[in-house]
């Protein structure tokens, strides 16, 4: 649910906004702790329960329903892939930010694969974690894309995939033929990393018609996010490895 339709009523019958209810699922009870006294801090924030595997994580999500889980990867029973492939799938509203302890992590880019909007390292710092769970929350913004961008450069370069051995070459996805040229160009300027406002900047536009090109590609390529959107471009060979990324 995106943030400005988060709205609810008090008994007086005036708006006010919910929190942000979120889903801590580590193994570490230290970590979710960590994590909690960070987030339980912020007035907007909710920590609607904890998982410490990735099933109780799935059940957790089908009870508490969560707008966002912060999911970690290796788990027992079922690890952070499996569970946010899972939950994606069975819980499109609800938005899965990766926890990671380094940013080429093989498991961060298959979870993205698997639906997560974003990936944190572990040693994020607290700001960079509640601005990551607003971000993630608003569906409107991919955390650290620049970082994201060079997490699937790098696993695109090496093969197309995340495990080596699978094959580098991409069929064209017909679905990009329903783009027009001018959504294609916002879909690579995505796949870069670049905000709406780099983006109405590069091509001359208004953040307002740039944010409308992004929804349409998400619609019409049957995308959760941007995120997936960036994802997609990889995969699909829309982007070519090094094809104008600045880090």
């Amino acid at each position: 649910m995106r943030r400005e339709d988060r709205q609810a009523e008090n008994s007086e019958g005036i708006g006010v906004e919910e929190k942000i209810k979120v889903l801590l699922v580590d193994d570490q009870p230290l970590l979710r702790m960590g994590f909690r006294l960070i987030l339980e801090g912020e007035e907007d924030i909710a920590i609607a329960g904890e998982a410490a595997d990735g099933l109780d994580a799935l059940t957790q999500t089908s009870v508490l329903k969560p707008d966002v889980v912060l999911m970690d990867v290796r788990m027992p029973k079922m690890d952070g892939i499996e569970a946010t492939e899972r939950i994606a799938k069975e819980h499109p509203d609800t938005k899965i930010i990766i926890l990671t302890t380094f940013d080429l992590d093989e498991y961060a880019f298959s979870g993205l694969q698997a639906g997560a909007s974003a990936f944190l390292l572990k040693d994020v710092a607290p700001e960079e974690l509640v601005h990551a769970v607003r971000l993630v929350a608003s569906g409107d913004a991919v955390v650290a894309p620049r970082v994201t961008a060079r997490l699937l450069e790098t696993y695109v370069r090496n093969g197309g995939k995340a495990h080596a051995g699978q094959p580098a070459e991409a069929p064209r996805d017909p679905l990009l033929d329903d783009l027009t040229p001018r959504e294609q160009e916002v879909l690579r300027a995505l796949a870069e990393g670049l905000s709406n406002a780099e983006i109405a900047h590069r091509f001359f536009l208004s953040e307002a018609t740039v944010k409308t090109h992004v929804r349409r590609i998400l619609t019409k390529l049957h995308l959760r996010d941007r995120v997936q959107a960036v994802v997609y471009a990889y995969e699909t060979g829309l982007v070519v490895p090094s094809q104008g990324l600045d880090y």
